[in-house]
């Protein structure tokens, strides 16, 4: 990869408007009424190309402008101000264009374009703003593919929730190995990684103060913590709420810890800005180089949770237990159920945890288990870290679409190499099997491998090629809070759901998940319709 010297640099363009009775700029050329001069001050080190269109020109072809030559080097041009016009900034030496939506009228005094590297927003939009008399800011375009991943990740959950028609692949693992029902909560994890860096970096590039930063985050954390512990904890099947059986951890409760910690890293470490000259050795992998102090602390957390799940003795089980106990590993440690994070989590929590874990049944465990406890919590951390990787390569390779797939599908081999070399590509007889129940680290590099492919297939399809626009999924991706928290608290009422008659086959279970899943995607699509989206 040839080195990238321009990362920071911008390209400025200073507008000079006339009164609507026409006149002249001092050392500039005469200018009728409704015209404006354009010096274009190019600060990159690349020659530039500026077209532009008019907007009531419909469909129109853009026209060449002006060549602005690199270096510090101006070039002008005068424009018609009768009608608004749209200004895009090309790069033949990156085949790509820099800028658009620029728009410049008579009220327009300059326009600053940054770099393509920062050009994205937490939606994925060009960054190009305009200081006006009047400022009205354009309503960024999202990021399709980042939508219609969280949408199809909350689809699938959302089926699998209802029932997944009883099929054992739309249910959990019983302890190792992947179904279906495993993938949806890290690409859950995964997309919130990605959406905490496009989103902080439109907030900076907006002007917001971190201590504006950590109340949002801190809010954002409290309301998704007393969603899941107060409404989605509890269900009127329990009976009357009971502080004796009332379950600490749950998944809102994780995704807001998660979603906490990556906004602190992204708030105190993530504003980073690429150097001008980016001519060092490091400068392929500038992207993970630059944030060392994200990655030194990330670090620190694997290692705290390597530390504990091997080292820590846990009563009458083995050091290092990974299994579910009961009548497994010949029945010789039946109160070992998750090893150390199973001890880690009953020393904190008493028996206030899932009480149905998915080894229950078929290991006829009788210790209580929660698949969000504490060490697991850890290892959901580094999972959202992934995710923010993949919104960093987003940010610094904006317009270089091939750099982005490229590097998505270099972190997801080496993700899923790693995650082979862990599990020996065996279910059980790995070094650390891929378990969902203890997010095993194993677990975490498989499912980043995936986040990694599906993500940037969906970037291919939906944002560079436009072939798909995400539909139904990219509508209960819009609206995820509304949906997740909807189907939790009405999953058990009609229309939803019904009491099954006939359980000799799979057709009216599954049609039961399929029906309440598609009206949950059909309430999302209404909700767009009426422009009514449900945020924290």
């Amino acid at each position: 990869m040839e080195p990238r010297r321009t990362l920071q640099a911008s390209l400025t363009l200073l507008i000079f408007v006339t009164s609507s009775y026409g006149g002249h700029l001092k050392s500039g050329p005469t200018l009728k009424m409704d015209q404006a001069l354009l010096t274009f001050h190019n600060q990159l080190a690349e020659e530039v190309q500026v077209f532009y269109t008019s907007d009531h020109c419909y469909k129109c072809v853009y026209q060449h402008l002006v060549t602005v030559k690199p270096n510090n080097n101006n070039a002008s041009a005068v424009i018609n101000t009768k009608f608004t016009l749209t200004m895009q900034v090309y790069s033949e030496s990156r085949n790509a264009t820099l800028c658009r939506r620029c728009y410049t009228s008579q009220r327009i005094k300059t326009i600053c374009c940054q770099d393509s590297q920062y050009s994205v927003d937490n939606d994925g939009a060009p960054a190009c703003e305009a200081e006006e008399h009047n400022t009205t800011k354009a309503k960024p375009t999202r990021l399709h593919s980042l939508d219609t991943f969280r949408g199809f990740s909350l689809t699938v959950m959302v089926f699998v929730n209802y029932g997944g028609g009883g099929y054992w692949f739309f249910l959990h693992a019983p302890w190792n190995g992947l179904t279906v029902a495993d993938l949806v909560m890290p690409w859950f994890v995964f997309i919130i990684g990605t959406s905490v860096v496009l989103a902080f970096r439109s907030m900076q590039r907006r002007g917001v103060s971190r201590l504006q930063m950590l109340r949002k985050i801190t809010w954002r954390t409290v309301v998704l913590l007393m969603l899941g512990f107060c409404f989605i904890n509890y269900s009127p099947r329990d009976g009357p709420l009971s502080w004796s059986w009332l379950r600490v951890p749950g998944v809102l409760q994780r995704l807001g810890f998660t979603y906490f910690v990556l906004s602190l890293l992204q708030t105190f470490w993530g504003q980073k800005k690429i150097p001008l000259k980016a001519n060092h050795w490091w400068n392929p992998v500038q992207d993970v180089v630059l944030y060392w102090p994200q990655w030194l602390i990330i670090i620190l957390l694997e290692t705290l949770w390597l530390c504990i799940t091997f080292l820590l003795p846990v009563p009458d089980c083995p050091t290092g237990y990974l299994g579910a106990g009961g009548i497994g590993d010949n029945g010789l440690y039946p109160n070992c159920t998750g090893g150390a994070a199973g001890y880690v989590d009953r020393w904190m929590f008493g028996d206030n945890l899932y009480r149905y874990p998915t080894c229950k049944e078929l290991y006829r465990t009788t210790q209580p288990f929660d698949p969000e406890g504490v060490l697991g919590t850890i290892n959901s951390v580094v999972m959202g870290f992934l995710g923010m990787q993949a919104g960093k390569i987003i940010i610094f390779y904006k317009g270089m679409n091939l750099h982005i797939l490229g590097r998505f599908l270099v972190w997801a081999v080496i993700l899923g190499i790693s995650a082979a070399i862990l599990s020996k590509c065996t279910r059980d007889g790995g070094f650390i099997p891929v378990n969902k129940n203890l997010w095993s680290l194993s677990f975490v590099m498989c499912m980043g491998s995936f986040s990694f492919l599906l993500l940037g297939g969906m970037y291919f399809v939906t944002d560079i090629k436009g072939w798909w626009g995400g539909q139904p999924f990219i509508y209960p991706g819009m609206n995820s809070i509304f949906v997740y928290v909807g189907h939790s608290l009405l999953g058990f009422y009609f229309p939803f759901s019904w009491e099954i008659r006939f359980q000799e086959s799979h057709w009216e279970t599954l049609f039961q998940s399929l029906w309440a899943t598609s009206l949950w995607v059909l309430i999302a699509y209404l909700l767009y319709r009426k422009k009514f989206f449900l945020k924290i």
